[in-house]
Order: structure tokens, then C-alpha cells, then sequence
């Protein structure tokens, strides 16, 4: 699929999404079956986080929770990429306080109209939403401490550019920390060819090892898979979109080979120093 095309259905729908107030992962007869704090809860998030956010941030989109890994501290500067409504960065606030900041970028005018009405609701000072794409990050050199990022970069057509992005803005010395959908093994190609899947998180998947040599390409070392989970589909797509996705022709094993060759990921990466 065409890069700028793949942006467009993924902006549209991620549009829709939003605007229609509905849990759509992928397209607009495919939402999610599982309620969003369900969702949530399965990925690591805990009742308290859940409920720390204004109503309407959290969308049930994510494959993780970067900010369990973040270890974020009191006044450091937090960068979100594909921030959405703003479930991570308001989480991300209250750890930094208002000492730190927190920045979310993402590519939707609909979501950042939302996400910062979120903000003005629950009366957040310490946070601020960009218009961008995270393959060319509206955010200065060597300017925030901490890259978080939940189940986005998977989106993106040019991963490679994302991750020297995240390098260019880190600080020295400061962390990556990223919940996303990987491939164990490379899917059929007609769910690559998929443009559900595509925005469903799927068939824009990268082979976890390339995904993994991509960040080390980048510049980061340390580079390390915190945990790894296969990811129930039925989170991103309810029965009906689940076949309009797959191939009829594949048999039931093929269906079940493709399934278990999605996982969800959390991955750690240091920026060190220069020598």
C-alpha cells in the first residue's frame, strides 16, 4: 500500500473513531468487541489509573501500558507519540508533576480537538497536544527525557524514521519506553494487502527482530523486550470485521498460524551519552 494512502484511511478512521464516541480499532463496521476499561485492564493498566483520567480519554486502543515502565519521575519531560485522547499523557502528568511536562503528538485533528478538551476538563497545566507525524516529530533536539508510545508505531509506513526521530528529540541519557504489536512470523499476503488490518494494528506490524534492529539502528542501546503476550484479536476486532480481514480461502490452520503470529511487546532503550 502507498504511504500517503495508508496515512489517510489511518487518520480517517482513527477520525471516525473518535467523533462517533465508539471503540472502532479499525474500520467503521469493526469495533472492538471488549468495552474500553476491559481492554485497558488486559494490557496492564490497574482500576486506579483507569479512573485517574477525565471520561473519554481513554479510547481502548492501546496493546500495553509504557507508562508502568516509564518510572517516571518528578519533574521530567515526557514525549507521547500518538497520544490520541490523552489516556497515557494525563497519566504521564500526574507522575512528572507540575515541575515536568508532557507532550503528545498526534497525526488526527480529531483527537487532539478531544484530547484537549480532556485536558481542560481535568484542569491539566503540565501538558500539551502537537499536530504531527512521528516520522518528523514537531519537537526540538535533545528536549524531553522519556519517548513513550502505545501500540502507534505499528502504524506508521517508515519505522525506521520514527525511531531516529525519537532519538533526535531524547536528551542524553534519556529513555524509550514502547508497548506495540509485532510479528513473529510474516502474515499472508492478502491480510498484508489488508487496509483493515492495516489500521487495525496488524498487517502494518513489523517482524519483532527487524522491529527490534530498527531501534538499535537508530542509535539506542540497551535495547530490551520487558515482556511479550500473544494479543487476543477479539480486542481489536469483533467477529463480523475479523473475517472481512482474513482470507476465506485459508484454512483453519492458516487462521490460526496468522492469529498466533501477532504479539504484543514492551520494549525499553536507553539514549546514552556520546564518547
Amino acid at each position: 500500500m502507498e504511504e500517503g494512502k495508508i496515512k489517510k484511511e489511518v487518520r480517517d478512521r482513527y477520525a471516525k473513531a473518535v467523533t462517533s464516541s465508539s471503540s472502532c480499532c479499525a474500520s467503521s463496521n469493526s469495533c472492538c468487541s471488549a468495552p474500553n476499561k476491559q481492554v485497558s485492564k488486559m494490557v496492564g493498566y490497574s482500576e486506579e489509573e483507569i479512573n485517574a483520567v477525565p471520561e473519554g480519554a481513554n479510547l481502548g486502543f492501546g496493546c500495553g501500558n509504557p507508562i508502568a515502565l516509564a518510572s517516571l519521575k518528578e519533574g521530567e519531560r515526557v514525549l507521547d507519540l500518538g497520544s490520541g485522547a490523552g489516556f497515557d499523557v494525563f497519566l504521564a502528568a500526574k507522575k512528572v508533576g507540575t515541575q515536568g511536562q508532557v507532550i503528545g503528538v498526534d497525526m488526527t485533528p480529531e483527537m487532539l480537538d478531544k484530547a484537549r478538551a480532556n485536558a481542560k476538563k481535568g484542569n491539566y497545566t503540565n501538558v500539551e497536544f502537537r499536530l504531527g507525524e512521528i516520522e518528523n516529530l514537531p519537537v526540538a533536539d535533545n528536549s524531553v527525557d522519556i519517548i513513550i508510545s502505545n501500540c502507534v508505531i505499528n502504524l506508521a509506513p517508515n519505522k525506521k524514521r520514527v525511531f531516529e526521530e525519537a532519538f533526535r528529540v531524547l536528551a542524553s541519557n534519556g529513555r524509550l519506553m514502547v508497548s506495540d504489536l509485532v510479528l513473529r512470523r510474516k502474515l499472508p499476503e492478502s491480510v498484508q494487502k489488508n487496509v483493515d488490518a492495516y489500521a487495525g494494528c496488524i498487517s502494518g506490524a513489523e517482524l519483532k527482530d527487524k522491529y527490534l534492529e530498527q531501534i538499535r539502528n537508530a542509535g539506542f542501546q540497551d535495547v530490551q523486550v520487558i515482556d511479550e503476550q500473544t494479543y487476543p484479536l477479539e480486542y481489536i476486532f469483533n467477529e463480523d470485521a475479523f473475517k472481512n480481514v482474513l482470507d476465506l480461502s485459508m484454512t483453519q490452520e492458516e487462521i490460526k498460524e496468522t492469529v498466533n503470529s501477532i504479539v504484543s511487546i514492551k520494549v525499553s532503550a536507553l539514549k546514552k551519552p556520546s564518547a
